[in-house]
């Protein structure tokens, strides 16, 4: 099971596609949910699934995206909503990163929802994202048996927002970028090391082992493998008038498929091994 935002649901995407194709039609098939979808190899018994969370932890935009990061609020100390989905699984693969990159201060929670919203404190995002992680690796070592389930956590997947960042000051985002960056060790602005430091340091304390997926440093030099304009907007393809308009409408977040989270995957794949 893949558990995150919409690129770790890329990830489960290209898994789903990579075993697709070996599986004859009649032996497979596919249940698509909001929170939680399901692939099936009917042979094997087995499933590849997604389960939606993209903070792990709790949020107000869980159910129905909050657009404007403003308004978000973190439920810091709970991830019992999305962790239903995560008992008996045999293989868990998390991520969380880019939600917690709006450059804001993070409005965190304690407690329930039903007591009001208005009780949240507004912390610096590595604190609120220290604390929401540990609630996160808290139910991993109170409920995961390691002798029966592994655990994996993708770690940053690199933004390509600012093309001044590979040498570009004339280019707008990832647009119109066509090969990978070439210089050894490339890291540009949307990875921020102090959050994966926080991934590394709250993984380190855990009881149950966690094996971290390193995707962030291979991943930067990829400005070619973003969709860019060829991406979508509340479900439909972006007109032809938005594609001309990279700087608002260029997708420099996910990637296409095939393509970068294939890598991810076969990553993921040595591990199983």
């Amino acid at each position: 099971m893949f558990v995150g935002d919409s690129l770790q649901r890329g990830q489960w995407q290209s898994m789903v596609c990579l075993l697709d194709s070996v599986i004859p039609e009649g032996q497979k098939s596919m249940k698509r949910g909001r929170f939680h979808s399901v692939f099936k190899a009917k042979e094997y018994d087995a499933t590849i699934e997604f389960n939606w969370a993209p903070f792990l932890i709790e949020s107000n935009s869980d159910v129905h995206i909050v657009a404007d990061p403003k308004k978000r609020i973190l439920k810091v100390d709970s991830v019992a909503e999305h962790a239903k989905y995560w008992l008996g699984v045999d293989i868990l693969v998390f991520n969380t990163y880019v939600w917690w990159m709006s450059g804001l201060r993070t409005k965190s929670l304690w407690g329930s929802f039903a007591n009001g919203e208005e009780g949240y404190q507004e912390l610096e995002t590595p604190v609120s994202y220290t604390i929401g992680l540990k609630t996160w690796a808290n139910w991993v070592d109170s409920n995961v048996n390691p002798n029966k389930t592994r655990v994996f956590f993708t770690t940053a997947s690199p933004t390509h927002l600012k093309s001044a960042d590979w040498g570009n000051k004339n280019g707008t985002k990832c647009f119109n970028e066509t090969k990978p960056i070439s210089k050894k060790g490339h890291w540009g602005s949307g990875s921020d090391k102090r959050m994966m430091s926080v991934v590394a340091s709250v993984v380190r304390s855990m009881k149950v082992p966690v094996t971290l997926i390193n995707i962030t440093q291979l991943s930067e030099y990829r400005i070619d493998g973003h969709t860019s304009v060829y991406t979508e907007l509340g479900g439909k393809l972006l007109k032809d008038e938005e594609k001309v308009d990279p700087l608002h409408f260029a997708d420099c977040i996910h990637w296409c498929l095939p393509g970068v989270p294939d890598t991810w995957n076969q990553i993921l794949y040595a591990h199983l091994l």
